[in-house]
């Protein structure tokens, strides 16, 4: 199955929803249509149970350039401190940023080639980076007098460490997909044509998990950021162990595991 929405492809094939950011004459640029259209997307991943895990990519030469600075610019030039509080309800990358950041569903990301600026953030968000040897990245927001906005540097900060914020986002230089995974920016690179089948083989991998187990430890993660050891502790425990939905999954797969061990 597969649906255009506006400036998204959407397609779910085998508990998998493919989401293709569908501007490839502006590098998959963020404009106001492209970021509702992604928001629509996000909703329906979120709510439909037929889809565990999602793929997100771009199509052409680049995963995605940022904000549409064409339209993002005046939009902000204007702005009052209200429209700056409005704006923190919904991030950019349909809300996957900052918004609807708490989808349990896990994401990868297949990062086709440019992921910059914004496109970086929009990555950075995801749980899981594949990488194809073009791929580049970069806080190239700082080029423009700007800098990230949309959960750039908090995450930068949690999956990279203050150092690598610091020396990406002061420079804002590019890093190439070697780097980057030297970095721990990306969990693996891989050649340009094998970038595809090697996001989906990790969404498999999860997919053989049980779901309700990976969505409360998804949760959990992100739970536990930031907290003090003993409340990180005691969250972890509680979810854990409230995880199990119907036990008998659970004396399923430990009889199917003892019988393989045998």
């Amino acid at each position: 199955r597969g649906e255009a929405m506006g400036k998204v492809v959407y397609e779910k094939r085998d508990r998998i929803g493919y989401i293709t950011l569908n501007r490839p004459e502006a590098l998959n640029a963020l404009d106001d249509e492209l970021n509702d259209a992604l928001w629509e997307v996000w909703t329906d991943f979120h709510a439909d149970e037929t889809v565990d895990v999602a793929i997100v990519t771009g199509a052409g030469k680049a995963f995605c350039s940022g904000a549409d600075l064409k339209s993002f610019l005046p939009k902000w030039e204007h702005a009052t401190m209200l429209d700056a509080r409005k704006n923190a309800a919904r991030g950019i990358g349909g809300g996957i940023t900052r918004g609807q950041h708490r989808i349990t569903k896990p994401i990868i990301a297949a990062v086709n080639g440019f992921a910059i600026g914004g496109g970086f953030e929009l990555a950075l968000a995801c749980d899981i980076r594949i990488a194809s040897e073009k791929a580049k990245f970069g806080v190239f927001e700082v080029r423009h007098g700007l800098h990230q906005g949309d959960g750039g540097i908090v995450r930068l900060v949690a999956i990279a460490g203050v150092g690598t914020a610091l020396d990406l986002t002061l420079t804002g230089r590019e890093v190439s997909a070697e780097e980057a995974y030297r970095l721990g920016l990306v969990n693996k690179v891989v050649p340009h044509e094998e970038l595809l089948p090697t996001a989906e083989s990790w969404a498999r991998m999860i997919l053989a998990n049980g779901q309700q187990a990976i969505r409360s430890a998804k949760e959990t993660i992100l739970e536990v950021i930031g907290r003090p050891l003993d409340d990180a502790l005691r969250l972890e425990a509680v979810n854990g162990y409230s995880s199990v939905g119907d036990f008998r999954e659970v004396a399923e797969r430990l009889r199917k595991f003892l019988g393989k061990s045998r």
